[in-house]
């Protein structure tokens, strides 16, 4: 894990002293930041494979800057989030999050659980996914829609790559929980934070998002890729 470069956000100086010690001792390399200014200063000078992100921050909140961290790079981000709504960070893109107060050692293997989800998609060596003017890129976890690039989140992507890799399965939503997210999780909250991605990947690609032809809904089920969407 030496090559794993982390960021921690709080503007608490005892938590954020607290991880970046952990995680120092675990050989990853850490820096960090008390607010979204020198959270965004940070970000550009040590391009962060993962952001450890406080919800709330003294001059930005943290799904401000979850949004603006994304728009540049496929940054991983863990949430640190209140228990009054815990999956609030998952629908503006956290890969995960940890509700406060958190063990250290729950923090660490969620960091590692992410990092072992990008892993294995990289390793896997997939082939582009091509369908009419769509073009998926594995490799580059580039999207490609009648030539242009189209930015996407890195959750955005994994969620559109998993729903096109198997075009024709209806899956559910909490399929694609566990699938792209890696934890179970079948309330109606968890289904929702789907809905939101869903909707924003298919402002992103559809053509007239309100009637889609690539993401298409299953009544009472999920979701489906369309392979024969021009």
């Amino acid at each position: 894990m030496a090559s794993v470069k982390i960021l921690v956000v709080d503007d608490d100086p005892a938590i954020r002293n607290l991880i970046s010690r952990y995680l120092s001792q675990q050989d990853y390399q850490v820096e960090t930041a008390s607010d979204g200014y020198s959270a965004l200063e940070r970000f550009e000078q040590f391009n962060p494979d993962l952001v450890v992100l406080d919800l709330n921050l003294p001059d930005t909140t943290g799904l401000a800057l979850c949004r603006e961290m994304q728009s540049q790079t496929h940054v991983l981000i863990l949430m640190l989030t209140s228990e009054q709504d815990p999956k609030l960070g998952l629908k503006e893109g956290a890969d995960d999050f940890v509700t406060k107060p958190f063990d250290l050692e729950e923090l660490s293997l969620r960091i590692k659980a992410i990092l072992k989800r990008r892993m294995s998609m990289s390793n896997l060596d997939p082939q582009n996914l091509t369908y009419g003017d769509l073009i998926i890129d594995p490799h580059r976890r580039e999207v490609y829609l009648k030539g242009e690039l189209v930015i996407f989140s890195a959750l955005e992507f994994n969620l559109l790559y998993c729903l096109a890799s198997k075009p024709g399965r209806a899956w559910k939503r909490a399929e694609l929980l566990q699938k792209v997210w890696g934890f179970e999780d079948d309330s109606i909250e968890g289904g929702r934070v789907i809905d939101v991605h869903i909707g924003q990947i298919r402002k992103k690609i559809e053509p007239d998002p309100k009637n889609p032809s690539f993401i298409l809904t299953v009544r009472s089920v999920g979701y489906r890729f369309n392979s024969e969407a021009r």
